[in-house]
């Protein structure tokens, strides 16, 4: 095949996707171009309010502290300053929380994707006694709150040595019985010819898992590992609870002890926030196709 054939075969294909997509969007939303500007027109409004707070945030932070404080004070008069920024560098351990908060999401990110995987190919790949039982208790304790489980969790952790640790920040975050519940979903849906196949072939439950389930769902696990990252990069309940040493506080953690003993620092938070949300922001532009396929894939929109 020639490069001018490779070009216009891939020419075609980008039409045929836009074709699709317009087709899915006259589906969803009907056949009236009113009505497609109507929704367009409500998106923008929604979209609009919701980035209105983020950006009296970025513009308070470029504030002097003094301006800051006043009410109804929209526009730095006073001159845009990073003093805010300056001062929360200086004054606050923030480069030590945000290397705590990366470890400890990588860390979750990691346990938590390997252990649902394989949590989740026992369940649809194998059969044994009472793997009804234990899939029922997974799903029941999705709808158990998190919160019940501070004090035995935190017991446990004291009990074991592990508080002020990374251990004890990491280990009660990375049982995740929503990721496991979609993950097998995704397995259920993996032709089960392959796996007869395989089995065929002499291959055990290790390499099934391994070269045959895993490497068919890298678009689910890539979604699992983003929603995951997040949650751990932005948790502070837990954290709150089982850290007191300045040494091992994550990134929201330490910014609540980010305050002046006189008054409340408006601008200065509103830096730190800043600061905070630069590495999920830089997370979201780098891989935002796939975020976005993420939400579509697994419905998780709403959470």
């Amino acid at each position: 095949m020639s490069v001018a054939e490779m070009v216009a075969g891939r020419r075609a294909e980008a039409q045929r996707t836009k074709a699709d997509n317009r087709a899915l969007t006259r589906l969803t939303i009907g056949p009236s171009p009113w009505v497609r500007a109507g929704v367009l027109a409500l998106l923008v409004v929604m979209a609009a309010i919701w980035l209105l707070p983020v950006v009296w945030g970025a513009v308070t932070s470029f504030k002097h502290e003094a301006e800051a404080a006043l009410p109804a004070s929209w526009w730095p008069s006073m001159g845009w300053t990073l003093d805010a920024y300056r001062s929360v560098l200086d004054n606050s351990e923030l480069l030590r929380w945000m290397g705590n908060s990366l470890v400890v999401a990588v860390l979750v990110t990691a346990l938590t994707v390997l252990i649902s995987a394989m949590a989740a190919f026992a369940f649809s790949q194998s059969v044994f006694k009472g793997r009804g039982l234990l899939q029922a208790l997974t799903v029941a304790s999705i709808m158990m709150p998190g919160q019940i489980l501070i004090v035995p969790l935190f017991k446990e952790m004291q009990s074991l040595g592990l508080v002020d640790t990374f251990a004890g920040i990491v280990l009660p975050q990375i049982v995740a019985p929503v990721m496991v519940f979609i993950l097998k979903r995704f397995f259920d849906a993996i032709p089960s010819e392959l796996i007869d196949a395989a089995r065929i072939d002499g291959a055990g439950p290790w390499r099934l898992f391994w070269t045959i389930v895993l490497p068919l769902s890298r678009s689910i696990l890539v979604a699992v590992a983003i929603f995951v990252f997040i949650g751990a990069w932005n948790n502070f309940l837990w954290p709150f609870i089982v850290t007191t040493d300045p040494k091992f506080m994550t990134l929201p953690v330490g910014l609540s002890t980010v305050k002046n003993a006189y008054s409340v620092q408006y601008a200065q938070n509103m830096a730190s926030a800043i600061i905070a949300a630069l590495p999920l922001l830089v997370l979201f532009m780098i891989f935002q196709r796939r975020i976005v396929q993420s939400v579509a894939t697994t419905g998780m929109g709403g959470q």
